[in-house]
This record gives C-alpha cells, structure tokens and sequence, in this order.
C-alpha cells in the first residue's frame, strides 16, 4: 500500500539542517523571547511556559505523545508514587531526587508502546534532566505558581501539563487529541516563520504535532554519530527501527564522519 504522504514532511527543513536540535532548539528561544509579562497577563505568561516546557522536555526525553502527555508530577517536598502504582497506571513521573539534586523523570517499562523491547530489558526509564538554559527556574516556577492559574477551581489531574481550564472545561488533563492540537498551536504561534510579521523561529517549518521531535533526535544523533545504535537510546527503539525510518537522513560521506572523530586526537596533539 503506498504511503502518500510524508511524515517528516512538516520539519524537513529542520532535518536537514546540520544540527536538527540546535534549528529545533529555536522554537523555544522564540517563546522565551516573546514571553508575556507574568504579572500582568499570568494566564498568557503560563500558557507559554507551559508550551516551552512541552517542548524542552519533548527535546529531552523523546517520548511518545501518549508517555508525555500522562507523565505525573510530584512537587519537591512530596513522596514520590511508588514503582509498582506507577506500573499498575502504566505512567511516569516527574519527581525531585534528593540523591541527584535534580528533576528526574521516572518511567516504568510497562508504559512504553514497545515494553517488550530489547531496549528496556525490564528495566524502568529513568532520567535527571539537565539544568542548562534555564530549564528549572521554568520548571520550578510552573509546577509551583503557573499550573495552579491554569487549573483554576478544576480537579487536579496530577499530569504535569494541564489544560488551561475554562468556564465550560470538564477535565483539566489532556487527551491524545487536545494534546496534538495544543502542541500544534505552539508551533504556529512560535515556530513558523512569518515574513509580515517577523515572528517566528524557523523558516519552512509547518504545523505539526509532538512525535516530530521524535525525528529531530533520532536524525540529529544520526548525523553527529553515524550510529542507529546510539540514535536509537534518544528515543527509546532498536537500531532496527531507527535504520528503517531514519536510515535515508545517514551522512552520505559515510567516511568524513569517520575522519571527523579520529582526527580530535590529531587536534588535541
């Protein structure tokens, strides 16, 4: 059956970039940089770290939609869920590790669409994300004052990334579609390049969704490595996987590659 349209047809230009994270990384510059004031539009200026968080961590962790969209959360201070609940719920969670001092996130094999994998080996998926540009002071500030505006008076769904409740909302988690469509509009919104405008990070970019990001990494590491081996750790595969959807992103000069590491030692004398 023929596939008529192309997945990475939306971030091709992002792909074939040199460094697909560093073009990618651009989207979040761009909501920082057009961050509205917190003080006088708090609800605009959570929805936006709301949306540099979605992003940030989409980029950290390369998640499905489905594991990112459930991840739970539990503020500093709090026990942690326990592994067998979180096993049982088939969700993650973000959590502070004391051990580490930093924000981990903490994942059972069983919630992952591929638990059978070589990949996870039963083991859980477990991560310290980095503090590099700021991501915690943004982190920090949403789970303790921007997800309570945008939750309102609604039941708290434990989710990291909630909806921002309105008059008419029922339930503040999102589901598979109100997902796609809220990272969707971060992209429109933050992404796109507008020439009347001027706004936006990425020329040639088009709307699309958060398994994308999943793209960016695989093929960025592709590209900086030659490895379907270590492509396939960013995003939680098999080098199999990763050679059959990815394969045809493979530096062509298979041999600079090669020359580029060796000659560091070179360098370095």
């Amino acid at each position: 059956m023929r596939v008529h349209r192309d997945p990475f047809e939306p971030i091709m230009c992002v792909l074939e970039a040199d460094s697909p994270l560093a073009e990618y990384r651009k989207i979040t510059e761009e909501i920082l940089k057009r961050m509205p004031d917190d003080d006088r539009y708090p609800r605009a200026a959570a929805e936006a770290v709301r949306s540099f968080l979605m992003l940030r961590l989409g980029l950290h962790l390369g998640l499905r939609q489905k594991n990112l969209r459930q991840l739970l959360v539990c503020p500093r201070g709090q026990f942690p869920t326990a592994e067998r609940r979180l096993e049982d719920m088939k969700r993650g969670e973000l959590r502070w590790s004391e051990r580490e001092r930093g924000w981990e996130v903490f994942i059972p094999s069983s919630a992952f669409k591929n638990s059978g994998s070589s990949f996870f080996g039963q083991k859980p998926f477990r991560l310290v994300l980095p503090d590099l540009l700021d991501l915690y002071t943004y982190l920090n500030a949403y789970i303790e004052r921007h997800r309570k505006i945008l939750l309102g008076r609604a039941a708290d769904p434990g989710t990291l990334f909630v909806k921002t409740v309105k008059t008419t909302s029922v339930d503040a988690a999102y589901n598979q579609t109100t997902f796609y469509e809220a990272w969707r509009l971060a992209i429109q919104r933050y992404g796109i390049y507008n020439p009347y405008t001027g706004r936006g990070a990425i020329k040639g970019l088009l709307p699309h969704g958060p398994h994308n990001v999943r793209d960016v990494l695989a093929t960025h590491i592709l590209k900086q490595t030659g490895s379907y081996e270590q492509a396939s750790y960013a995003i939680q595969d098999t080098p199999d996987v990763v050679q059959q959807h990815y394969g045809r992103f493979l530096p062509q000069d298979k041999a600079a590659l090669a020359a580029r590491i060796l000659n560091q030692v070179w360098e370095a004398a």
